[in-house]
């Protein structure tokens, strides 16, 4: 039978089934056989995919400080040492063995970041500790390490090569039921603006849920095209709405977690801004198609390319940029020392400039230079793409175990806006005295969208 006819088949064949008395609608079931073809099924596919799909359980200690106890006074009158009390916060999630021979795991950042504790759960029921190796809130990836024995690991797939139309399978955990498929299609490609971080999203109409995160999309090849991530859902349950990161995307960022435990992102050294209707008539373009440079760094890459504030970026390596955050998205999946051929629009004129992608220049401190009490923290300046967001301040990481950072509740990647009522800018702003004076010193933080203080 040609190809045509037999998936036209395929899909006419419980209809047919239906129409021609060879199935009841009470039983739904299907014919072996339609004109003497098989029915196709998805089942020797997943047989050899479900073993390589794993379930991921966390726990979390979270401390919880009483904000009377941070009142010396209050300890004193009434006894206690003010340490903080945990509770234990637990999820759930999926993953994906990408690499049997070593034990790696593909799962999402969002799974297992800030966990004290992971196992994994094969589908023959063994339990295994895992160990985090690396992990990266940008693209929402990170990999995990469990014991190589036994494992079966996802071939994985030229995810450029997929097509609006390809049909894929999701598989995961949803809800701690234990493993499911669900089956569906590409509805989109190349989908962001959905939040923070890098996105190039493949969107699916295949049932995603919470438990799926971290699981495997694949083709009817059984072959790896992405990490399931996230849902649009306006009910806390799928609607058809799935996203998940292509795999050239996520393994290019395993590479680097393995290589170096981070990403080592490169920067072109320019701030751009969304182009709207007035800011379009003011520099007599036609459209607001497009990011409007409002910014170039010194001795940045923009600059030595000849890059200046009111060009209008339109196309980065070919690919078109319609908005600020397509130039973000861009610039972030870049390597350092790509070669990066950028279209840009000036005084009604198009021309292609390339510039080389260098690493970010960062400015850091070490915090007791500013306060003893910060001892054992680094504050950096924020990243081109945290004040693309509106945000300002110095961003924290390095925190020691037992500093009094730590046990304050602070946590690498949180914000710190103001010390005492004084707002921050960044850190060629902050004191190097090494002493801010006071009994208590009190830092106004922002971590995950939320506002709270802290007392050290």
């Amino acid at each position: 039978m040609p190809a045509t006819r037999y998936r036209r088949t395929t899909f006419l064949a419980l209809g047919l089934a239906l129409a021609f008395g060879l199935a009841s609608p009470a039983f739904a079931s299907l014919p072996p056989a339609v004109d003497g073809q098989p029915m196709p099924s998805l089942a020797p596919m997943l047989a050899k995919v479900t073993p390589a799909v794993v379930n991921i359980s966390t726990k979390t200690h979270v401390r919880v400080r009483d904000p009377y106890f941070d009142d010396p006074l209050f300890r004193q009158l009434f006894g206690g040492s003010g340490m903080p009390r945990e509770r234990v916060e637990q999820s759930l999630g999926s993953g994906v063995v990408v690499d049997a021979a070593k034990g790696y795991v593909l799962t999402n950042n969002h799974v297992v970041g800030g966990a004290d504790d992971i196992t994994v759960t094969l589908q023959d029921g063994r339990n295994l500790k895992a160990k985090l190796l690396g992990s990266d809130p940008d693209t929402d990836v990170a990999v995990l390490q469990i014991p190589a024995e036994r494992l079966q690991a996802l071939p994985i797939a030229d995810s450029s090569q997929l097509r609006v139309g390809d049909f894929v399978v999701a598989v995961g955990d949803p809800f701690g039921l234990g493993q499911t498929a669900t089956s569906g299609m590409v509805s989109a490609l190349g989908r962001s603006g959905l939040g923070k971080g890098i996105q190039n999203f493949i969107q699916t109409d295949a049932s995603i849920n919470p438990g799926n995160s971290g699981g495997a999309l694949v083709n009817l090849r059984g072959e790896l095209v992405g990490i399931n991530s996230m849902i649009f859902t306006p009910s806390g349950g799928n609607v058809g709405i799935g996203f998940a990161i292509p795999t050239d995307l996520a393994t290019g960022v395993m590479k680097q977690l393995l290589a170096y435990g981070k990403v080592r992102r490169g920067n072109l050294g320019v701030e751009v801004q969304d182009i709207t209707p007035r800011i379009a008539k003011a520099l007599g373009l036609k459209d607001t198609v497009g990011a409007v440079v409002t910014r170039i760094n010194a001795g940045s890459p923009a600059e030595n390319a000849g890059l200046q504030p009111g060009d209008v970026l339109t196309a980065v390596n070919g690919k078109p940029v319609r908005a600020a955050q397509d130039l973000r998205n861009a610039e972030g999946l870049l390597p350092l020392g790509a070669k990066v051929q950028l279209t840009v629009q000036r005084a009604g004129a198009t021309r292609d400039v390339e510039a080389t992608v260098a690493a970010e220049k960062i400015a850091t401190l070490d915090g007791a230079k500013v306060d003893k009490r910060l001892s054992g923290v680094t504050l950096s300046d924020l990243t081109p793409d945290q004040k693309s967001q509106g945000l300002y301040g110095v961003a924290l990481s390095g925190i020691r175990p037992g500093s009094a950072a730590a046990d304050a509740g602070l946590q690498d990647g949180d914000i710190v806006v103001a010390i005492g009522q004084r707002r921050i800018a960044g850190v060629k702003g902050l004191p190097t005295t090494g002493s801010l004076g006071g009994r208590q010193l009190l830092l106004t933080v922002v971590r995950d969208d939320a506002v709270y203080y802290a007392v050290l």
